[in-house]
């Protein structure tokens, strides 16, 4: 059952009450209709990874923005999404299980939904599935084009592939999904181009064998927050399902930007709002919030516009902040901004957003509640 939210509609800033996952509404409207705007100049499709907000209300935002639909990573994301309205959705992702396939094959009755594959099995299970549910599910060959995580080798297994979807009357050989993760958090514009550029001989390389044997892709998507725009110049990548641009995050700014002034600047719009519960000492203070409130596996969060304060050593419902010599410390009750190291796996922790608007004013105030459908779908 869902917590009750942490304010009410209309309220000031200051009586948010803490921990909090708060949304600077201004910042994230800027970054969705800067990458709708790109992805339309671009001539490519933008299918944004809803696992990165979990919320059908900002994925109705984005589609209203022009995105075709949004990704995601799991059956009951997928459930919880369409329960939301929304009604293109690729799970890009393998599945496995008798039961998720069920699942997967009865949702494809209420929408369009597409699914990875990189094992002959899954494929003979789902096209099963599919059939005893009467859906037609878009099936992505994913091809490991350098994140040495899933997918089929580069070259022509993906063609032994799309045959054997073809087979299955209730599946459709849709394309390829070529995501290379890691790269997108490559420090360095030239580390980045350089994977890309790997990453886009593997599709090549796969192609070739799919048109040899008669297979066309709709479909060749991949692409991130971080390498979006060279996958969108290469010409082989049309569609992209960048997330993490409406947040951003403490981890995604410190890739150095593109000195040629061609990467747009996304800003931060998600905070972990906190209070100051401990000004014991001098040189620190304890907020109150710890590991079950901010996700650490990529490292800290900051501590928005406070230079000379540093957050570390978490416990569960502590986090202590580090105050540098001739830094005025924060006092008991203040409340603190934190921009998570990671935004995926925070907001996973939180049942509500509270949408700010006028954020970092003195008119600050609670503009909207937005539930987090999919915290905690892990299946």
């Amino acid at each position: 059952m869902p917590s009750l939210p942490p304010a009410e509609i209309g309220a000031p800033f200051s009586e948010i009450d803490t921990p909090a996952l708060v949304i600077d509404l201004d910042a994230m409207e800027r970054n969705m209709a800067l990458m709708a705007e790109r992805a339309k100049a671009l001539g490519v499709r933008i299918r944004p990874h809803a696992k990165t907000h979990k919320s059908a209300i900002i994925a109705a935002k984005q589609v209203t923005l022009g995105a075709v639909g949004v990704c995601c990573q799991k059956v009951a994301e997928a459930e919880a999404l369409a329960a939301g309205g929304v009604r293109d959705i690729l799970i890009s992702n393998e599945v496995v299980g008798a039961r998720k396939l069920r699942r997967l094959a009865a949702l494809a009755r209420q929408i369009r939904l597409g699914v990875c594959v990189d094992d002959f099995a899954q494929i003979a299970l789902l096209g099963g599935a599919a059939r005893q549910a009467g859906s037609r599910i878009e099936v992505l060959v994913e091809v490991d084009v350098g994140g040495r995580r899933c997918g089929v080798a580069p070259g022509p297994e993906a063609a032994r592939f799309a045959a054997e979807i073809a087979r299955h009357d209730h599946l459709r050989f849709g394309g390829l999904q070529a995501y290379h993760g890691s790269a997108q958090h490559l420090r360095t514009p030239d580390e980045r181009k350089a994977a890309i550029d790997a990453a886009q001989q593997a599709v090549l390389d796969t192609l070739a064998p799919l048109k040899a044997t008669g297979f066309t892709c709709d479909t060749i998507g991949g692409a991130g927050t971080g390498t979006f725009l060279i996958e969108s110049a290469s010409g082989v990548w049309n569609e992209l399902q960048a997330g993490s641009y409406i947040f951003m995050d403490a981890d995604y700014a410190k890739n150095v930007p593109d000195e040629g002034g061609n990467a747009p600047r996304f800003e931060h719009a998600l905070f972990v709002l906190a209070t100051v519960m401990s000004a014991a000492k001098d040189t620190q203070v304890v907020v109150d919030a710890g590991h079950k409130a901010l996700s650490n596996d990529s490292g800290f969060p900051t501590v928005w516009q406070r230079p000379g304060l540093a957050y570390h050593r978490p416990s569960d419902e502590h986090g202590v902040v580090t105050v540098a010599p001739g830094t005025p410390p924060p006092t008991w009750g203040e409340k603190l901004l934190l921009v998570p190291g990671h935004c995926d796996p925070t907001v996973n922790l939180y049942d509500w957003y509270v949408g700010v608007r006028d954020f970092g004013t003195p008119h600050a105030r609670v503009e909207t509640l937005w539930p987090v459908d999919a915290r905690g779908a892990v299946t």
